[in-house]
């Protein structure tokens, strides 16, 4: 159902138009500022992020999903019903688990919000992997 099958991520940068790749190049660098011990990697053709778990993803419109496009760049949050999100930065839409903001051209992408939720939805990367390892240790 995708468009695309990339096989790095400099495979999908090259595919990108100008003002989604813009977009995702700042938010890959926000990413690896805050988080730099996260591991990058393709899942669906898009970038996802990872330390013991997915933490998040960033999803260009131009890379499909169900078969539609769109102008802009997703980026998601794995754990996403799990922050905060007092304000109600992030959509939920139908998902329960994934929660998402869409930035489309022209969008102020508002760094200093979505480094508080990179941090926050680090430390419950951190919180769900110990509580892992204690539960496999009870059982031993």
């Amino acid at each position: 159902m995708q468009n695309v099958n990339f096989r790095t991520v400099g495979e999908l940068l090259g595919f990108l138009p100008e003002e989604q790749l813009e977009m995702v190049e700042q938010l890959r660098t926000l990413v690896t500022e805050c988080l730099p011990e996260i591991e990058e990697g393709l899942s669906f053709n898009v970038p996802f992020y990872r330390r013991h778990k997915l933490i998040c993803y960033i999803w260009p419109g131009a890379v499909s999903w169900g078969g539609k496009t769109w102008d802009g760049v997703e980026f998601g949050f794995n754990y996403g019903y799990l922050l905060a999100d007092e304000i109600g930065y992030l959509d939920r839409g139908n998902r329960k688990q994934v929660y998402n903001k869409r930035f489309y051209p022209g969008d102020r992408i508002d760094e200093e919000i979505l480094r508080a939720y990179l941090f926050e939805a680090w430390e419950l990367d951190e919180m769900m992997y110990v509580e892992k390892m204690k539960g496999r240790k009870g059982r031993k």
